[in-house]
C-alpha cells in the first residue's frame, strides 16, 4: 500500500524514481481507508534527506499511512527554508488536540550540549508527556532515544572517547519480541554519535527492557510500557549514502574524524558503502508498524474507550 504524504513534497518525486508508491493528499481522500496517522518530529538538521529515509521505510508495508510531519514553535532551523517549512509542517501548538497512531522523534545535532541547556528542552519534553497521553507507540531515535530516557528514567547520557561511527552488527536480546520478528540472529544498524547510555545504567531502572545491544555500539534498542515507546540508539532508517555524506562534510570542515567502520568496501573511503542494513530496517519498521501500531490502535483513532485507555495508561 501507498504511503500517503503532502502534496509537492520533495521526497515524492524523488522516491518515485525509486519506483516507491506514495500517494498525494488528492488522491488518498478519495480512497474510502481510513490510513494509520503517523506523525514525525524531524530534529535533524537537513529536512528533505530526513523526510525521504523515513517516508521510503513508512511505504515498504501493507498498510495505508499518512504522514505528518511536525516542527518545533520554540526553534527555527538554519538549514531549511521557512517556506518548506510552512508548506509542509505544523507547529506543535496546531496539533496537539489531535490522537495519532505512531509517532517518531528524530536525533538532533545537540547531542554535545547537557540536555537542559538545549534551547527547546521545555517544548521537547513537553511533547514527549504529550506522546504518552495521544500516540499508541512512539519511536525515539538517537538523541532523542538519550532525552527520552533520561525525562521519563533518569538515564544519563555518557560521552566517548571518539566520535561512534559507521555500520555495527547486532543481536536481539529479546529475539522473541515481535519487534524482531523475522529478523537473523546478526543484523546491521549505522551509527553517528558522540555519546552513549551504559547498559547497567539502564538495567537499573524499573520498566525498561534492552531489546538489542552491540559489542561495538552498545546498547542499540530499548523498550518500555509494552511496546508503547522504543528508544532507538542508532539510525536504521539511513540512506546508503548517508554516512558517506556526513564522512565527506565533516573532512570539509576540518573535524577530526575515522573513517566510518564497516561501511566502505575494504574499509577504502574510495569505494562505494557496502550496505547490509536495510533489509532489516525494512522489517523493523513493519513490526514496529504492524503490531505496535495497527494491532493495537481501534479503526476508529477517535473512539472514546480507546481515547480513555490511552490517557489513564500514560
Amino acid at each position: 500500500m501507498p504511503v500517503k504524504i503532502p502534496n509537492n513534497l520533495p521526497a515524492i518525486e524523488l522516491l518515485k524514481k525509486e519506483n516507491i508508491f506514495v500517494m498525494s493528499d488528492l488522491r488518498a481522500n478519495a480512497q474510502d481507508i481510513r490510513p494509520m496517522r503517523v506523525l514525525i518530529l524531524n530534529l535533524m538538521p537537513l529536512k528533505i534527506s530526513t523526510e525521504t529515509d523515513f517516508v521510503r521505510l513508512l511505504s515498504n508495508n501493507p498498510l495505508q499511512v499518512e504522514v505528518e510531519f511536525l516542527r518545533l514553535d520554540t526553534h527555527t532551523p538554519k538549514n531549511t527554508s521557512e517556506e518548506h517549512l510552512e508548506m509542509f509542517y505544523k507547529g506543535f501548538s496546531e496539533i496537539k488536540e489531535n490522537f495519532y497512531d505512531g509517532m517518531i522523534i528524530t536525533g538532533a545535532p545537540v547531542e554535545m550540549l547537557k540536555f537542559e541547556e538545549v534551547t527547546y528542552w521545555d517544548e521537547i519534553t513537553t511533547i514527549f508527556d504529550w506522546a504518552r497521553k495521544h500516540v499508541t507507540s512512539t519511536l525515539y531515535i538517537c538523541w532523542a532515544s538519550q532525552a527520552a530516557l533520561y525525562h521519563f528514567y533518569g538515564v544519563e547520557k555518557i560521552p566517548l572517547d571518539k566520535k561512534l561511527f559507521g555500520v555495527f552488527k547486532h543481536t536481539a536480546t529479546e529475539k522473541r519480541d515481535a519487534l524482531f520478528r523475522g529478523f537473523d540472529d546478526e543484523f546491521f544498524i549505522p551509527h553517528s554519535r558522540h555519546t552513549t547510555m551504559l547498559k547497567a545504567d539502564l538495567e537499573n531502572k524499573e520498566g525498561i527492557s534492552i531489546l538489542s545491544e552491540s559489542e561495538d555500539a552498545g546498547v542499540a534498542i530499548v523498550s518500555s510500557r509494552g511496546g508503547r515507546e522504543f528508544y532507538l540508539t542508532g539510525h536504521s532508517e539511513y540512506a546508503p549514502l548517508t554516512l558517506h555524506e556526513e564522512y565527506m562534510r565533516d573532512l570539509e570542515k576540518g573535524l577530526p574524524l575515522n573513517v566510518p567502520q564497516n561501511y566502505y568496501m575494504g574499509n577504502n573511503p574510495k569505494n562505494r558503502p557496502l550496505v547490509c542494513w536495510t533489509s532489516h530496517a525494512n522489517l523493523l519498521f513493519n513490526n514496529w508498524l504492524n503490531y505496535f501500531v495497527y494491532q493495537e490502535t481501534p479503526f476508529d483513532l477517535n473512539d472514546v474507550q480507546y481515547l480513555d485507555e490511552i490517557k489513564n495508561h500514560s
